[in-house]
């Protein structure tokens, strides 16, 4: 793997940024353009065009409800007919990125080609040639990767086993050149509670970050069967903390209506009601609490972020816990494009115990963990 990476990383800046810019206009420039997704990311990516003076033609999609219609004020063709009005002399561009889906990019780019579009390019390329769209969560601009090549580095000598150093290629990789096809299918098996890398005991003080709507706790509970000692569950979104109180009524667990991050205060929030809601940017505020201060008298031995992006915060603001306890970490690394290093290494700067593991359990990048995994003598040592 270091002489794969190697490569990957040699590239100069400067080329990258060329590249960038030219990889869409090799493929499309100068020509309309269609959003072949009409759904939240292809939204997201009409709503960016326009901010910087740029209007596609049409939306097309698969889904028939949509046909006929206008979505933000663009028409939403079906694939066929787009594609004989406009499949000789528009540009295709693919605005489906989601983990759930069942298909992958290489299947979609060629259902279009299939119908006759003959310029087809992914999101990925129009993202680069218009960097202002960018970043949304993992996905940034290529050059920023090497900007950042020590780290990057650094943290390839401390996966544990193969298929993490895979994968964690794999991923460099894409944030390099949007190569889908190399990234991982998603491993079987639940999120979060891994047997192969770490199994729960009835002494788990489980601590759960972003806690939702309760699915996690919901999924602790059964696969500890009940068993544990304490549970910690923050979620500050006041539309979610509702759904996480009716999800565990009942249980004895202690919840909290707060982010977790660095300090205790106050945060800048936005209210979603979903799995999306997020510390960081918004008009709203939302309390906020370090697992430090919050968590001083206890030992936790499993904490699982999953903060959309604050999890550099959050495991700041948990610093002596992982020095002191060294509790198990399942850490989200999805959600901006340097966190897949960035976590492991300053998990490490916090407690060099650990073993580092890498797993994705959806689609094209989507909820890639980071499993944090304390030596079982160290885990011992301080446990007992």
């Amino acid at each position: 793997m270091p002489n794969a990476l190697d490569d990957l990383l040699a590239e100069p800046v400067e080329a990258a940024l060329k590249r960038q810019t030219q990889a869409f206009e090799t493929i499309a420039g100068g020509r309309p353009l269609i959003l072949f997704g009409a759904g939240n990311f292809g939204r997201r990516t009409l709503k960016g065009l326009r901010a910087i003076g740029i209007t596609p033609v049409a939306f097309c999609d698969n889904n028939r409800s949509l046909w006929n219609r206008e979505i933000d004020g663009l028409p939403v063709l079906s694939l066929p007919h787009a594609a004989a009005k406009y499949g000789r002399d528009a540009a295709f561009a693919v605005t489906i990125w989601t983990g759930e889906a069942t298909d992958k990019m290489a299947d979609r780019e060629k259902q279009l080609r299939d119908v006759g579009c003959r310029f087809v390019v992914h999101w990925g390329l129009l993202y680069w040639r218009y960097p202002k769209l960018f970043p949304h969560y993992a996905a940034n601009a290529a050059h920023l990767v090497l900007e950042q090549a020590a780290e990057v580095r650094a943290c390839a000598d401390l996966w544990a086993d193969d298929f993490s150093r895979r994968e964690y290629l794999a991923q460099i990789r894409w944030r390099l050149q949007f190569d889908f096809a190399s990234l991982a299918d998603p491993v079987p098996g639940p999120l979060y509670f891994r047997d192969e890398l770490y199994r729960l005991s009835p002494e788990e003080v489980f601590v759960d970050c972003g806690a939702y709507d309760g699915d996690s706790v919901r999924e602790f509970l059964k696969h500890s069967r009940g068993r544990f000692r304490k549970v910690f569950a923050f979620e500050p979104d006041p539309l979610n903390f509702q759904k996480l109180q009716s999800a565990i009524a009942g249980q004895s667990i202690k919840l909290a209506q707060a982010a977790v991050g660095r300090v205790n205060g106050r945060v800048a929030f936005v209210a979603a009601g979903t799995a999306a809601s997020s510390v960081g940017e918004g008009d709203g505020q939302v309390d906020c609490v370090s697992l430090d201060s919050y968590l001083a008298n206890e030992h936790p031995t499993f904490i699982k972020m999953d903060v959309e992006g604050y999890e550099l915060e959050a495991l700041a603001g948990a610093r002596q816990i992982i020095a002191r306890d060294a509790p198990a970490l399942a850490v989200c690394v999805y959600h901006a494009q340097d966190h897949i290093w960035k976590v492991p290494l300053q998990i490490l700067y916090y407690n060099p115990s650990y073993k580092f593991y890498l797993r994705p359990h959806l689609r094209d990048a989507w909820d890639t963990v980071c499993y944090a995994i304390p030596s079982p003598a160290s885990a011992a040592a301080i446990h007992h």
